[in-house]
């Protein structure tokens, strides 16, 4: 039974998504995560729905069974190896997993093979490639290896140990460092006035 124009639903959902009712039927049910193009071809043709029609001139009957056929496909003829949760770890049991049921299985599944220590466990912690790719030229998230910058103080010499904490820093050079070395020279041979002479040298007699 066909809806006519009056009775058109311009959104619908359709096992928690929402559809737009213009979408053709095998493109809709498509977008419904875990649910791929091929597994929905095979869905429409199991419930003999033409995979060409508008979603929004769907049935309640036709939605209700494609629903059902979603969450039970084993049980709607759906061939096992169109199933994406085939002989589960906790059950044992051929399941077809959708929306945030995937996403959670995923999760646990990564968790668990963290726990145990496996070689799949050890690159997910490290955030490395899991399934064989090539890590030597792709897949580079950091900065370039082995390279080291080092601030270096003013005056000092590229390749120079840097100063440790707390030593003098060293003497500015150029033309404004000179001008000071050579002002601070003469300040430091006069003596202060009514300073004491310096030792070794006799005190100058008084007239």
């Amino acid at each position: 039974m066909n809806l006519s124009a009056s009775e058109y639903k311009y959104i619908l959902r359709i096992a928690g998504k929402d559809i737009e009712g213009s979408k053709k039927l095998i493109v809709a049910i498509s977008e419904i995560k875990g649910v791929g193009y091929n597994f929905a071809q095979v869905l429409t043709h199991i419930l003999k729905i033409s995979p060409d029609r508008r979603v929004g001139f769907l049935t309640e009957g036709e939605i209700r069974e494609i629903e059902h056929a979603i969450a039970n496909p084993e049980k709607a003829g759906i061939p096992l190896w169109y199933l994406n949760r085939r002989k589960n770890t906790d059950t044992g049991s051929n399941q077809h997993m959708i929306t945030s049921d995937l996403d959670f299985a995923a999760t646990n599944d990564i968790e668990r093979e963290k726990l145990v220590m496996s070689w799949r466990g050890y690159r997910h912690m490290f955030g490395l490639r899991v399934r064989g790719q090539r890590t030597r030229t792709t897949g580079r998230k950091g900065g370039a290896v082995g390279v080291k910058k080092v601030k270096m103080m003013p005056g000092q010499v590229p390749g120079a140990p840097a100063p440790e904490a707390g030593a003098a820093a060293p003497a500015a050079v150029g033309k404004e460092g000179a001008k000071q070395a050579a002002g601070a020279a003469p300040a430091a041979a006069k003596p202060a006035a009514g300073a004491a002479p310096a030792a070794g040298k006799p005190a100058p007699a008084k007239k």
